[in-house]
């Protein structure tokens, strides 16, 4: 039996939903369990439907997409959010908002069988992230003291000569263990390491910068520092943040 993923499409244009729709039933496993043509009436369905993936459009009245995609940051059940707008220069604030792709419309078959692919591999990989027993806190010394810091709160964490330092947003730590180790004890968290002394907390990016010779380089959010991403790891990064 195929496990159906649930979807919404959000859009104030009724031509382009038809579209859309018409386009999702060549797949078998999406099930379109609901339309909305505003930003508020997509807020109550995501909110009473839970759908697995929402399909957004940017330029709404009222409640745009972009503001829709930040108000339901912070729902227990959130969607994967795929952008669906005919305006190129939002990519970057939808990247902010962690959606998973962004269409242009008319859409393209070739571009939506690419977010198709995204959609099941974000899913899949969080299926199995779920099934991961991740730590409650790291204990840390802080002068003389044992602190216990959550993981959510770290922002990135680096090796520097034989300790790791542990930033959040208004403190730092320093601890022996190898940050290898570290990567370890954070699985079930979103840390991703970006170079061989760097692990970097997902939720945290706020920019990806192109550097020199292939690398780049990350904002974090609260943070002036700028974080390297080496060649060597631009391509998962990449993919984990569904570029």
């Amino acid at each position: 039996m195929t496990i159906k993923m649930k979807t919404i499409i959000i859009d104030d244009e009724p031509l382009s939903r038809d579209e859309l729709k018409y386009l999702l039933q060549s797949y078998i496993d999406v099930e379109i369990i609901a339309e909305a043509d505003s930003g508020e009436k997509g807020l109550e369905m995501i909110m009473t439907k839970e759908p697995d993936i929402a399909f957004i459009d940017i330029e709404m009245p009222q409640i745009s997409g972009l503001d829709l995609a930040r108000a339901i940051q912070n729902m227990k059940k959130t969607p994967l959010i795929i952008f669906a707008t005919a305006y190129p220069n939002y990519a970057a604030k939808a990247f902010r908002v962690d959606a998973v792709d962004y269409l242009l419309k008319p859409f393209d078959e070739a571009q939506l069988l690419e977010t198709m692919k995204r959609v099941k591999e974000r899913l899949n990989r969080e299926e199995k992230t779920d099934q991961v027993s991740p730590i409650g806190r790291l204990a840390v010394e802080d002068e003389g003291r044992i602190v216990y810091v959550s993981p959510t709160e770290i922002i990135y964490l680096y090796r520097e000569e034989r300790e790791t330092i542990i930033c959040t947003k208004d403190r730092k730590f320093s601890l022996k263990t190898p940050i290898k180790e570290l990567e370890e004890k954070l699985k079930g968290y979103p840390f991703f390491r970006t170079h061989k002394s760097y692990l970097v907390n997902l939720d945290k990016i706020e920019e990806l910068i192109p550097w020199f010779n292939g690398a780049y380089q990350l904002k974090v959010e609260g943070k002036e520092d700028e974080i390297p991403v080496s060649r060597n790891y631009v391509r998962s990064l990449r993919e984990r943040l569904e570029l």
